[in-house]
């Protein structure tokens, strides 16, 4: 990241952070803000972009979801999102349900989706957030571009119903079909059902 960061200037850009767990404080080593600090932001100095995240610790998350969607619309809304795909086909925490809301929301997360974070907090699943705030699939829909990455054999069913599949909100990816520009980045084996 060294290298390429002494030539990437993003000081003219804005970002959004897709999601972010709920009650931890934006230092935490499990916070996505810290994340994205630590593995980007932090490395660019002035080159740094006009950087935006959701306040896992706001009283008010109904409020504070509401402040975020403002602030995406007073930007212009979101010219390139990228995403991951979750094994149960989740985009951002966008978790599979009965109905998916469209904007910025609080959400509580399944249990596989806490599994697959636990990373964050040294492999302790027990202490990954229950809930989290994420844009929503109404807000992903609305960018220029979507980039979808996703990897691993764990993977590949999840792909297999995104891009062959119903549009369904039990799957939230799949609502990337009725999207005007979607990349998808593969390697194989999540590849391998297509």
């Amino acid at each position: 990241m060294r290298a390429a960061s002494a030539t990437l200037d993003l000081s003219q850009a804005a970002t959004f952070n897709l999601d972010e767990f709920l009650g931890l404080p934006s230092g935490h080593p499990g916070s996505y803000r810290q994340f994205m600090e630590h593995h980007l932001f932090g490395h660019l100095g002035e080159r740094r972009p006009r950087v935006h995240f959701l306040d896992g610790t706001s009283r008010d998350a109904v409020a504070e979801c509401a402040r975020y969607e403002a602030a995406i619309a007073e930007a212009g809304g979101i010219d390139l999102q990228i995403l991951g795909l979750g094994t149960n086909g989740h985009i951002g925490f966008n978790e599979p349900a009965s109905e998916l809301p469209a904007a910025t929301h609080r959400v509580t997360l399944l249990d596989g989706t806490r599994k697959a974070c636990a990373g964050l907090f040294d492999g302790d699943f027990a202490r990954v957030p229950r809930e989290a705030l994420t844009i929503g699939i109404g807000t992903i829909l609305k960018a220029d571009t979507v980039i979808l990455l996703a990897a691993g054999d764990g993977k590949a069913a999840s792909v297999e119903r995104m891009v062959r599949g119903p549009i369904t909100p039990q799957l939230p990816a799949s609502f990337l079909q009725a999207h005007r520009a979607v990349e998808v980045y593969l390697d194989r084996p999540a590849a391998s059902r297509c």
